[in-house]
């Protein structure tokens, strides 16, 4: 792979992890206007917040690296949130369903991230970009973890 296909493989990768974060932050959203609990809206609104940091992160990266941001999502996401419209009207706002998907979701961000982390052809060179993807995945890794054991507290 030539030095100029590397450097798309890259901006294609990191424009996923945005998709896949927008994503995120679109099921936090969907997530809030199910009416729930307060500790939910806290904690909901710090990983809208959690993603949107790591959003801007990434798009400085695709700067860095000469390429054009995405600002979508993904096609997977729309018909996920879709799919919790759907559910929503027959389940109503159940602490548990809300939080099995969400848990769902952050299975899919960290399923993102190992991919890319994981990418043989992409051998990434950047110490500070490896650092940045890690600590974006450990965070998701948290939030999963956090999400699971309030889905589970009942």
């Amino acid at each position: 792979m030539g030095t100029l296909q590397h450097i798309e493989h890259q901006i294609s990768a990191i424009n996923d992890l945005i998709k896949i974060n927008n994503d995120r932050i679109a099921g936090y959203q969907k997530a809030l206007s199910t009416g729930t609990d307060a500790d939910l809206q806290t904690l909901f609104e710090k990983y809208i917040q959690q993603s949107q940091d790591a959003v801007r992160k990434l798009h400085e990266q695709i700067h860095t690296l000469g390429g054009l941001p995405s600002d979508g999502t993904t096609v997977a996401g729309k018909f996920y949130r879709t799919w919790m419209d759907v559910k929503s009207v027959f389940s109503g706002p159940d602490r548990y369903a809300i939080l099995s998907d969400c848990e769902r979701g952050e299975d899919v961000a960290k399923g993102a991230y190992r991919l890319a982390l994981d990418d043989k052809e992409l051998i990434w060179e950047d110490p500070a970009l490896v650092k940045l993807l890690t600590g974006q995945f450990d965070d998701l890794k948290a939030a999963h973890d956090e999400v699971k054991a309030l889905r589970d507290a009942k």
